[in-house]
């Protein structure tokens, strides 16, 4: 009882003092939009690339490190997470367990189950339109980011957050899901396995663990599970140690916080990031996105540390604090969830129905259609926030 009196003291406390970081919304927002980017593959066939512009091959060029995102959103999590742990003198998370997966379910599942009937209610359509009509759902026209012929076994794998386990499902319906399993899964990793770990061995000891254990599957195992990406622990982890270095009171933390140069080493981890990342080199994806996870726990130190001494960041890096960034971070799940179907579906009336906008008359194909599905995608998922996120949101705040 004297234990759970002092957590909720200790919460409301964190609730009186909670800091919020807007780079780590502009940084989520960001990380969102680069993944849609990714997935509005403008090319129809082979022979389109020698029609575009030089000036937007080279734009599409940026576009190729989809996985540094998900890498982003892993140390965002483990960050965002272990930080209220850190500030507490408990050592243990405000609430307790069953509070804390009350959080987590409350916060993540609703949006992604209605995400789920989104893309079952599409499916449906195009199944009697096809027993029922001419229509037939065209892979080419749709392109990848969705596919209307799932499986009940699709489905059912999909609704246990199970999905990532299998190579045969993990991109079944709309192949951006698949890291929402595997960040599921590390909700219950994080209290049953890391913070105890850490609790008894410190930070530097937890780090060390989670990258072990995130490269058994890969080389004990014939790469086990590479679809659900184990090597995410290790990244996790990283945001952990970001959350604990950035406020520990540990003299070892503390020294390391004050000595080290974290924006030069993030900057050189981003560095290496894209070089081990680079395809001719044919390296391992662990390698590169695990650069990022330490580049990006290097610029949480940095940021936050300038932020509680009332610093401004580094001009290249407030963009990160623009009102646009911040409000795309407050909607960024909305816009990862939903955005492979509402991207398909545009390609699809594009290319299939020949409904080509006004801007054919100026613009190629190509482009018309990366600013028409950029457009769509920005404002449903934030209409879908409106109506299927934040409403969850308020009532946990509430509760």
């Amino acid at each position: 009882m004297q234990h759970i009196a002092s957590s909720n003291q200790e919460n409301q406390v964190n609730q009186k003092h909670k800091l919020h970081f807007k780079y780590l919304d502009g940084l989520r927002g960001l990380a969102a939009l680069y993944v849609l980017f990714v997935h509005i593959d403008p090319i129809i066939n082979p022979e389109m690339v020698t029609e575009f512009p030089l000036w937007f091959s080279l734009f599409l060029k940026l576009f190729r490190n989809g996985a540094f995102s998900v890498a982003i959103f892993i140390t965002l999590s483990g960050y965002g997470l272990m930080l209220s742990i850190v500030r507490s003198q408990s050592r243990f998370i405000p609430g307790g367990i069953m509070g804390y997966l009350k959080r987590r379910i409350w916060r993540i599942l609703p949006s992604y189950y209605i995400c789920l009937g989104f893309c079952l209610s599409i499916a449906i359509g195009v199944f009697f339109l096809e027993n029922f009509s001419e229509f037939r759902w065209d892979k080419v026209a749709a392109g990848v980011q969705f596919n209307p012929h799932f499986s009940l076994w699709d489905l059912f794998t999909h609704l246990l957050l199970i999905h990532n386990w299998s190579l045969d499902t993990y991109r079944a319906i709309s192949p951006p899901l698949w890291s929402i399993a595997s960040e599921w899964q590390l909700y219950f990793i994080f209290p049953f396995l890391l913070l105890p770990i850490w609790r008894r061995w410190g930070i530097i000891f937890t780090v060390f663990t989670g990258l072990i254990m995130g490269l058994i599957p890969v080389y004990c195992f014939n790469d086990a599970l590479s679809s659900a990406a184990p090597w995410f622990i290790g990244i996790f982890t990283l945001g952990m140690a970001a959350a604990d270095i950035g406020f520990s009171h540990k003299p070892n933390l503390v020294k390391l916080r004050q000595t080290l140069p974290w924006k030069s080493l993030a900057l050189v981890f981003t560095i290496l990031a894209f070089i081990t990342e680079w395809r001719r080199l044919g390296l391992h994806l662990w390698i590169g996105e695990t650069f990022l996870g330490f580049a990006c726990a290097c610029l949480f130190i940095f940021c936050t540390e300038q932020i509680l001494q009332n610093k401004p960041l580094p001009r290249i890096l407030q963009i990160l604090e623009h009102p646009w960034a911040v409000t795309l971070g407050s909607f960024s799940y909305s816009l990862y969830l939903i955005h492979g179907p509402i991207v398909a579906m545009v390609r699809y009336a594009l290319v299939y129905f020949n409904l080509p906008p006004l801007t054919f008359a100026i613009l190629p194909w190509s482009i018309t259609f990366f600013l028409v599905a950029t457009f769509f995608s920005l404002i449903i998922s934030y209409l879908f926030f409106l109506a299927f996120e934040r409403p969850f949101i308020n009532n946990l705040t509430k509760k």
